[in-house]
């Protein structure tokens, strides 16, 4: 048998699954190159998983890629690859649940480039953990805020100021499409610092759009990287690779849409209103019946990047 040798079934079932999970919209080298080619663009997370493979995709294409992550290491070892292929990188360690480490960011940032044409927020923490084990751990609420949340607003307010003073500029937002999602049990820590960055990202837009910066906002479905493997279930859910979602980072840029995200985030969305007491109810006895306990929780580090 030529091509795929799983059995039709199977192929059936991934076709399907990849539909569901995935917007598609790879974009071509020439309109990736055209979009990037010169210009500097900062990406967090850089060292693992989405923010690894965006940051060599923009680097193969001639963008300037500013490497931030905390694992220096990795950060050189991907500034390596980026050169050796003809690219530009500058690695850039950084500590974004430390508000002193993301000052030190900014400032050097500002002070070696002046200005960055892209910023790519995609450094992320993901904590799953009930309440019931969470009321001695602030810190974790903290923590995940300040990499969520905080230290993406202060880049923000530290790189904005030049966009809007030459006219032109572009955000994007990696986020994931659980803030459009009716509430699951154990993800108040992660979802509630994920919903506020994408509430302060989007008025931003509001106010930027005039000044030529445009904003996008990638509603990402489950990513296969190191963040989900503490959660066992989603093993079974379909997902995207870090590199399919590596490019649809690539494609926001290229194309500067408000959001992009699976096809169904919206109709959902929009349903919520609708089945708000059923799903809460659903899921209340999915929180009685399944199971947990102290020895489950966990926090997974920066984990997109």
């Amino acid at each position: 048998m030529e091509g795929n040798s799983a059995p039709l079934p199977l192929r059936a079932a991934s076709q399907v699954a990849s539909r569901l999970v995935n917007p598609g919209g790879r974009p071509s080298e020439k309109s990736l190159r055209e979009a990037v080619d010169g210009k500097l663009v900062l990406v967090t997370g850089a060292s693992h998983g989405i923010g690894r493979a965006a940051a060599g995709k923009l680097g193969a294409a001639g963008a300037t890629v500013l490497l931030v992550a905390r694992s220096g290491d990795r950060l050189k070892e991907l500034e390596r690859e980026i050169t050796q292929c003809g690219g530009s990188a500058h690695a850039y360690v950084a500590d974004l649940s430390d508000p002193e480490s993301t000052n030190a960011l900014t400032a050097e940032v500002l002070e070696r480039h002046d200005q960055v044409d892209v910023l790519v927020n995609n450094a992320g923490m993901s904590i799953r953990r009930s309440v019931e084990f969470s009321y001695e751990r602030f810190h974790d609420f903290e923590r995940t805020a300040w990499v969520n949340y905080l230290s993406p607003v202060k880049l923000v307010l530290a790189l904005l100021p030049a966009m809007r003073a030459r006219g032109s500029g572009h955000i994007v937002n990696v986020s994931t499409s659980g803030v459009r999602m009716p509430p699951a049990p154990r993800w108040s820590a992660y979802m509630a610092s994920k919903s506020a960055y994408d509430v302060f990202i989007r008025t931003v837009a509001l106010e930027a759009a005039r000044d030529g910066v445009t904003v996008s906002s990638i509603y990402m479905p489950i990513v296969r990287t190191r963040m989900i493997a503490p959660t066992p279930e989603f093993r079974y859910v379909p997902s995207l690779s870090a590199g399919q979602a590596g490019d649809l980072v690539c494609k926001a840029i290229v194309e500067r849409p408000g959001s992009i995200g699976p096809w169904w985030v919206s109709a959902v969305e929009a349903g919520s209103a609708f089945t708000r007491w059923p799903w809460e109810t659903a899921m209340g006895i999915w929180n009685r019946v399944s199971q947990d306990s102290s020895n489950a929780a966990h926090s997974a580090g920066p984990a997109k990047g």
